[in-house]
């Protein structure tokens, strides 16, 4: 199901010549109307006249978290606050959050954007969405909310927290889908098991969970555990909220809304592009924006994107999962570690639950790491020998990922805490 036919399958050397006149108005909107802009660009010697299309995006300077937050809360802005009607912010624990802002028409371009992520995923108006993203200040819950009703879909505002009212409603009201974040997905899944609830009362088909990075494996560990299909749903806050990027039903890459938030790749070292399919940073440049449009934001998202046309139909660019963030990677003894690498090895070992905790810290000036994995409640075992098989088992298979040997504590299910929205999956005591 294609929500916009004409933009998601458009040839792409019209999105091109679209993008084109985009970025050129775009660069001469800002310019005139944020004077932080205006004044990068007059440091560079840059002025709207130089920027003749998407070619020339590289000219262009970067935006990062730290000028939003220098300019907080609206130093940003493009248009006089009475054109704002909405007022979000990043859910950051320090220092000043984040603020982004929405005219009437960016949160029309919103629910566009998400209405496409949904109905890639079949759901229509005979579904009943259950949104347990948080709402508020995070985008993820007004967002995923006005996508659902735009495609005509019954909503129900649930917001995260209160796992028994969750499992309640989701039960009684035939929520057929649902929308949280991966690992709160799982929590209500337990929830669910525990309830004493027949699984086959549920009407639940399809789950869109983002706003943490998630792997392949516990993408399965939700579709079994859930009786769903589980699909992706990328965003960030500065750039829109979830929508900027959706799976398909062929799940091979997540297709970006380039017709309005243009993505590029990196070196994050360099800052130069790199060679199209490579690894690098994703860098979004709105091209329709009116309350807060950014140029070359850098996400700090390590990805990569591909051109070649979907096999369902559409031209959209596709975005591999997310690796990590740049700035989220753990240097452990001059290794680069990323959280999902060792999720993923939990997942892909059918004696563990899908819930970890690593912590890492510093001891005669060697870093070190310790993993709390919880074991299945049918393979824990109170038998040092068995448990000591199983710790070896998982030590090894993390060092011939990693390169990194890992001191690995097994422990009993459901002892490590739950969290119902980002799940706190490293603590690094170090003083770096």
């Amino acid at each position: 199901m294609v929500w916009n036919e004409n933009i998601e399958c458009m040839d792409r050397d019209t999105l091109r010549k679209i993008q084109d006149i985009r970025l050129k108005k775009m660069v001469d909107y800002v310019y005139h109307n944020t004077p932080f802009y205006r004044k990068k660009m007059q440091e560079m010697n840059l002025t709207p006249d130089d920027i003749n299309g998407i070619d020339d995006i590289t000219k262009l300077p970067f935006t990062t978290k730290l000028d939003l937050r220098d300019n907080y809360p609206f130093g940003l802005c493009a248009v006089p606050m009475s054109q704002i009607v909405r007022i979000h912010a990043s859910s950051g624990t320090t220092g000043r959050p984040t603020v982004v802002l929405y005219t009437r028409k960016d949160l029309s371009v919103w629910a566009e954007c998400i209405s496409r992520a949904f109905t890639a995923y079949g759901a229509g108006t005979k579904d009943i969405f259950q949104i347990s993203y948080g709402y508020g200040l995070f985008t993820g819950g007004l967002g995923a909310h006005q996508g659902a009703e735009n495609i005509g879909a019954s909503v129900i505002p649930m917001s995260s927290g209160n796992t028994t009212k969750q499992i309640q409603l989701m039960h009684d009201f035939g929520t057929t889908v649902l929308c949280c974040t991966p690992s709160f997905s799982l929590y209500l899944a337990e929830a669910i098991k525990e309830s004493g609830l027949p699984r086959d009362e549920f009407k639940l088909r399809v789950g869109a969970f983002g706003a943490e990075p998630w792997t392949e494996n516990m993408r399965h560990e939700i579709d079994q555990n859930l009786g769903i299909k589980a699909y992706d749903i990328y965003g960030l806050s500065e750039i829109a909220g979830p929508g900027v990027g959706f799976e398909c039903e062929c799940q091979n890459g997540t297709h970006l809304n380039e017709d309005h938030y243009y993505p590029e790749i990196i070196d994050p070292n360099t800052l130069e592009p790199v060679e199209q399919g490579e690894t690098g940073e994703l860098v979004f440049t709105h091209l329709t924006k009116e309350g807060m449009p950014l140029l070359r934001y850098r996400t700090r998202d390590l990805t990569a994107l591909h051109y070649e046309k979907c096999d369902c139909g559409r031209t959209l660019v596709r975005m591999d999962r997310i690796l990590g963030r740049s700035d989220d990677m753990l240097i452990i003894r001059g290794v680069n570690v990323f959280p999902t690498q060792i999720e993923s090895v939990i997942l892909e070992m059918k004696e563990f639950e899908p819930h970890f905790l690593l912590t890492v810290g510093r001891e005669n000036n060697t870093d070190t790491m310790e993993l709390k994995v919880e074991v299945r409640e049918d393979c824990y075992s109170d038998e040092i020998n068995v448990m000591t098989v199983l710790k070896k088992k998982l030590v090894d298979r993390l060092r011939s990922v990693l390169g990194l040997a890992v001191s690995v504590k097994l422990v009993e299910p459901r002892s490590i805490e739950r969290s119902v929205g980002k799940a706190r999956r490293v603590i690094d005591n170090r003083k770096l």
